[in-house]
Formats: C-alpha cells, sequence, structure tokens
C-alpha cells in the first residue's frame, strides 16, 4: 500500500461517499490517510448512517475534525433527517463553512443551528456553484454587499425569508439557472400577499406549498416551469418566448397568465389542479410547438365546472 501512486489513492478514495467510510480507510495506513487529507475533495454527512455516528456533540466535534483534516473540499454534505432533531452550534458552523469556503463548488446543508446563521454571507464573492439550503432563514440581504458570481443552481427548503431578501438574493445571483423554493415562509411589506421573482439567466423553477394572492414571475430564458401543492389568484410569467416545459400538480390558480411565452410549449402536464378554462385554451392555442399534453383530474372553473380524467396523450 505504502507504494502506490498518488493517482490510485485519490481513485480508492473517490470510490468511497460517506464520510464515514473515508474517515474508516485512512486509519489503515499513513498512506491512504496523507491521501485522505492532501487529496480528498467529497465528504458527505449523512443521516442515514445514524446507527454508523455517533450523536449531538459528538458527532459535532467529529465533523469538526474530519473537515479540518481536509485542503481543498469542493464537495459538502451534511444532511440530517428531521427526526433527528439535530442542532449544530452557530460557532463550529461558521468554522467549518470559513475553513472551506475558497474551494468549494457545492453545498447541502440540512442541520438547524443554535442560534440560526445566515450561511450565504460566507460565500460572498466566493467559487460556490451549488447551494442548497434546509430549514435555514435568509435575513439581511444587500445586493451592494453581497455577489455569488458562479451560482448556477440555488435550493431553499422550509426557509425563511422576506420577499425583499429573496430578490436582492436573486439579483445577486448573475448565473443563476436553476432555482427551487420549498414550503417558503414568504414576509410581505404590505397587507396584499404579492410577490416578484426576477431572473435574466434563470432556465429552471420549481416552487413547492407556496399560497400568494399574486405572485410574478419574469425569466426572459426560462425553459421549465414546475408549481406543486401551490395557490395563486394570480401566476404571470413574463419571457421571452423560451418555455418548453410545464408542470402544474395539486394547484389551484384562478388566473394563469403566460401570454406570449406559449409559443414553444412542447410539453404541458398538469394534475389534480383547477383553473380557468378559456385561459388554458388561449395558451394551448398557441403553442404551436406542442406534442405531449397529459390531463388528469383537472377542474375547470367556468360556468359549468368540467372534470377532465385523459391518458398521456402525443399529439402529431
Amino acid at each position: 500500500m505504502e507504494k502506490l501512486p498518488v493517482e490510485v489513492i485519490r481513485k480508492i478514495l473517490s470510490h468511497l461517499g460517506s464520510a464515514r467510510d473515508v474517515v474508516l480507510a485512512s486509519t489503515t495506513c499513513k498512506h491512504l490517510r496523507k491521501g485522505f487529507c492532501l487529496h480528498r475533495h467529497t465528504l458527505s454527512f449523512n443521516s442515514d448512517e445514524m446507527n454508523a455516528w455517533p450523536i449531538d456533540d459528538e458527532l459535532e466535534t467529529i465533523i469538526t475534525k474530519t473537515i479540518f483534516q481536509t485542503t481543498g473540499l469542493q464537495y459538502l454534505t451534511i444532511f440530517m433527517d428531521d427526526t433527528h432533531e439535530f442542532r449544530f452550534n452557530a460557532t463550529s458552523v461558521t468554522a467549518w463553512l470559513k475553513y472551506t469556503r475558497d474551494s468549494l463548488l457545492q453545498l447541502r446543508y440540512n442541520v438547524r443551528t443554535y442560534p440560526n446563521i445566515n450561511i450565504i454571507e460566507n460565500f460572498n464573492r466566493k467559487k460556490l456553484e451549488v447551494l442548497v439550503l434546509v430549514h435555514n432563514s435568509i435575513t439581511s440581504v444587500y445586493p451592494s454587499y453581497l455577489e455569488f458570481p458562479w451560482l448556477k443552481s440555488l435550493s431553499l427548503s422550509h426557509f425563511s425569508v422576506s420577499a425583499l431578501d429573496l430578490s436582492f438574493l436573486l439579483t445577486a445571483c448573475p448565473k443563476l439557472e436553476t432555482l427551487s423554493l420549498v414550503d417558503p415562509e414568504i414576509t410581505m411589506s404590505g397587507p396584499q400577499k404579492t410577490m416578484k421573482v426576477s431572473s435574466s439567466s434563470l432556465k429552471s423553477f420549481y416552487v413547492e406549498e407556496l399560497r400568494m394572492d399574486k405572485f410574478i414571475l419574469e425569466a426572459d430564458f426560462l425553459d421549465s416551469l414546475y408549481l406543486k401543492e401551490c395557490t395563486f389568484e394570480i401566476f404571470k410569467l413574463t419571457g421571452k418566448g423560451t418555455l418548453r416545459v410545464l408542470r402544474i400538480d395539486h394547484v389551484k390558480v384562478i388566473h394563469l397568465e403566460i401570454g406570449d411565452s406559449t409559443e414553444n410549449l412542447e410539453v404541458v402536464d398538469v394534475s389534480y389542479s383547477r383553473t380557468i378554462r378559456p385561459e388554458f385554451y388561449r395558451m394551448i392555442l398557441k403553442s404551436a410547438n406542442l406534442y405531449k399534453i397529459r390531463l388528469w383530474d383537472v377542474i375547470f372553473d367556468n360556468a359549468v365546472a368540467v372534470v377532465v380524467d385523459l391518458i398521456p396523450h402525443y399529439l402529431p
């Protein structure tokens, strides 16, 4: 083992997915340990391995030691299932982020911290390309200060944010292509729940469990739109007609305003949802490139409610 070249050591370590396996392998010999410290670019701590991990403070200490033994870490995942109710100390989490932020390309983080910390602040003007945050609040976003020049994918789940801070955050991501919002708690400045999301680079947008009076999405080059378990009085999309895929699942929307964005639609998939029939028909008629439409348990609100149950239908 001592005579193995660095390339082989790197290859061996690349096949170890979890941080636990990496740590155990590195204890077998000095050569593997050195390879782990210098050439391991991925670490994953996952609650699926709970039977192999200690709990609470001991786990926090192990994560700290493991992270600080690496150099040039690029991919970090810390995902603890909600059922275990982990809460990490904000001081430890801040130390992990400060140590890795200059090299980190992807961060997936799902652990509550006490007190709450604003994780995104640690990656201002850094190399981060993918960010997945669960159960973390976002506060005090200042577009004149924060900038994420390389961020391409942003996923936020079970989080709280003001509508203004979310708008500022998207402004600070000039290359953002994929945005996912799941069960957001969004605070508004006015009595009416009206939210506006704008991005000139966005290509894919997914939103789940959102209730809003009016939602406006401005995305010039949007390719895919997926609404799930949402309620809107008005949902409006404005863009340059690049939308190809529209999926709506368990959604109630009174006015669906997509306008000229339907010209290049290829796929429409609507299930267990409620909308206005004339507006939906106009959208379909404008879609000259449509080749697949699927309607399943859809209720159209008009003079007489109509329930449409269709198997997937492929247009010629």
